[in-house]
């Protein structure tokens, strides 16, 4: 189920700088310039509207932090975490030319195995998919819109 969210729409609220012949664009939430991919704009995207669309407190944000998953470092997009900091929200973030297919879904399961978030996103910036986990069953749900704690 595509969410159909237009986050291009906030592309104008994006930091973006040159530096010796890179591109740059300003992260609120690590407070530092990092390069320009498509994934990191659509990164930075996803973080304006979880900002300003549902309210996040930029103090309950978390970006681009390492797990040890298999004895292997991997890294995490974006987590939301509820009240008690526990994880609610966990976001795999891919360039717009990568589609999201079950090796996505795969990548964000294996992530969420460690985190235990109550939902689950995946968007390229052009499809953007949600989930809510339901671990008594052992499942998931596919939801229509983007939860907020």
């Amino acid at each position: 189920m595509d969410l159909a969210i237009n986050f291009l729409l906030y592309q104008d609220q994006l930091k973006i700088e040159t530096r010796d012949q890179k591109k740059f664009i300003f992260d609120p939430i690590r407070k530092r310039w990092m390069v320009l991919t498509p994934e990191e704009m659509i990164r930075q995207l996803v973080i304006i509207y979880l900002l300003q669309e549902k309210n996040i407190p930029i103090s309950k944000i978390n970006v681009e932090k390492q797990l040890i998953i298999n004895e292997r470092r991997k890294r995490f997009d974006i987590i939301i975490y509820n009240q008690n900091m526990h994880p609610f929200l966990l976001v795999e973030c891919k360039a717009p030319k990568v589609p999201i297919t079950q090796d996505v879904f795969y990548q964000i399961s294996q992530y969420n195995h460690a985190l235990k978030a109550d939902y689950l996103m995946v968007s390229n910036g052009i499809q953007t998919h949600c989930c809510k986990m339901d671990y008594t069953k052992e499942s998931f749900e596919f939801i229509d819109k983007i939860p907020s704690k």
